[in-house]
């Protein structure tokens, strides 16, 4: 009789192990994605930061552009919205509305050599182009970090975990397939 009991009582001790350590798995999970999300804020805060300066500059030489600024301006308001509200998916799309402002405004500086050749928008578009990746560098990591977290609080046994104290599934930072494109502005400047 006291072997069953202290079997049974190993049972529960295993059982119970073994749930503190998906239960603390699942939270390491949890703060890598919030750790990720960070990595992608401290960039976009960088970058929104960087834009009115190259708007500026841009504004400096480009009288007769100002729907291509504009169109910059609005999408940096966008993404400014969509990252205070943490909606990822509008985060997305409004990334995808920058890139794009910003391919174009690029684009448009090409008709502007003196722009071109200014030291501070020079040093602007690297600071800008350098930042764009960096994003780009950290989506991916946020992502997988996202993924393997929705993965583990939907397996068994994990599930059991998750549901009891409440984990939720998070969205994927994406972009549409233009924004998959990369800007390349060597050759815009090349």
């Amino acid at each position: 009789m006291d072997t069953i009991i202290y079997i049974s009582l190993a049972g529960i001790v295993i059982v119970l192990v073994y749930g503190i350590m998906l239960y603390n798995s699942l939270i390491d999970i949890k703060h890598s994605v919030s750790q990720a999300w960070s990595n992608i804020d401290i960039l976009l805060k960088q970058r929104h930061d960087e834009l009115p300066k190259l708007v500026e500059t841009c504004k400096q030489y480009m009288g007769f552009e100002q729907e291509t600024l504009k169109q910059v301006i609005a999408a940096r308001s966008q993404v400014a919205s969509a990252w205070e509200t943490g909606n990822i998916g509008a985060l997305g799309s409004a990334e995808n509305m920058l890139r794009v402002g910003l391919g174009n405004l690029f684009a448009v500086v090409e008709d502007y050599p003196e722009l071109k050749a200014s030291e501070k928008f020079q040093h602007l578009q690297a600071r800008i182009s350098g930042l764009e990746n960096s994003i780009a560098d950290r989506r991916e990591y946020y992502n997988e970090a996202v993924r393997i977290n929705n993965v583990r609080i939907e397996q068994f046994p994990d599930v059991i975990i998750a549901n009891w104290f409440k984990f939720k599934p998070r969205d994927l930072l994406e972009f549409n397939y233009a924004d998959k494109q990369d800007i390349n502005i060597g050759r815009l400047f090349g």
